[in-house]
């Protein structure tokens, strides 16, 4: 099948098997600043140069976007991507392709994706949380996908963790993820230092133990286990994964965010939670669209 995750920055696609084998992929810009109608235009064209080379099935997307999965419609974007709320997504590629069309949000297909081919496999009851540019979220319950009333359930990134903090493109200000996505990190970074230091760059002087680093990177991990110590005591899961491309910083990540993150929670909801990275970096938004797909049609 062809399988296409619409990020806010690039498309990513490809050509997957049944068993979750990537035979092909590559990606293009998105050029969201163009609008949602010339965003489906890209992925009706991508299409085509796929089923020109390739025999496909059905076709799997993954984006941006608070989706209505059951129909493939985008309910709610930002302005990231502008005029995308209410495109019908499924129906305008099915029309135009002839092929069945499963649609699904990205941090959703993440979720999926690490519970089919990876971190959270043989877990029931997990969170995912991608940190990026934002800060994204999915809930699996009871060893299903949770998706709320109106297919919004997940956006960890809006919670409150400072009233009357930072304004956010949601509207409201001191949202989580103005100070704990990757986004807020660099920020910090540049207001502290004065300097506009790549993420990777920083990461490589907090390896070295440079003081000044090591305190912008404990307080940066402060506020992402508060945020996860909220979530953690609301939903007890037994399982935690970190998405995005920060976790590229693997256990200098991973370490910091147990240490921080074991000592603000209460006994009882400390007791058999794990924490993991996710296993399959920009491939697990394919992988989860892929397996959507499938459940949704087979």
């Amino acid at each position: 099948m062809i399988v296409i995750d619409i990020g806010g920055t690039a498309i990513k696609f490809g050509v997957l098997t049944k068993d979750g084998e990537l035979l092909y992929h590559d990606s293009k810009p998105t050029e969201a600043h163009q609008g949602g109608m010339a965003l489906v235009q890209r992925i009706l064209d991508i299409c085509d140069e796929l089923s020109e080379t390739w025999k496909v099935s059905g076709i799997a997307i993954s984006t941006a976007g608070q989706i209505d999965s059951t129909n493939g419609l985008v309910v709610h974007a930002t302005d990231t991507i502008p005029g995308y709320t209410g495109i019908p997504i499924a129906q305008l590629v099915s029309e135009h392709t002839g092929l069945p069309v499963s649609v699904e949000n990205d941090v959703n297909c993440t979720a999926i994706g690490e519970h089919w081919k990876g971190a959270a496999r043989g877990y029931d009851d997990f969170i995912c949380v991608t940190i990026g540019t934002g800060i994204g979220g999915a809930l699996f319950m009871n060893g299903k996908l949770y998706t709320g009333t109106n297919f919004s359930a997940g956006e960890f990134g809006h919670i409150n963790l400072y009233k009357d903090g930072k304004p956010c493109t949601c509207g409201n200000n001191g949202c989580y993820e103005r100070y704990a996505s990757s986004a807020a990190l660099a920020e910090l970074v540049a207001e502290s230092t004065g300097n506009k230091k790549s993420l990777p760059d920083f990461f490589q002087l907090v390896r070295e133990e440079n003081a000044s680093c090591v305190n912008i990177f404990e307080s940066w991990v402060d506020d992402l286990t508060t945020g996860l110590q909220s979530l953690v005591h609301i939903f007890n899961p037994e399982l935690i994964v970190i998405g995005g491309g920060i976790t590229a910083q693997g256990d200098l990540l991973l370490n910091a965010i147990e240490s921080s993150l074991y000592d603000k929670l209460m006994p009882n909801h400390r007791k058999k939670l794990s924490i993991k990275l996710a296993e399959n970096d920009n491939k697990a938004n394919l992988l989860g669209a892929a397996k959507h797909f499938m459940d949704k049609y087979e």
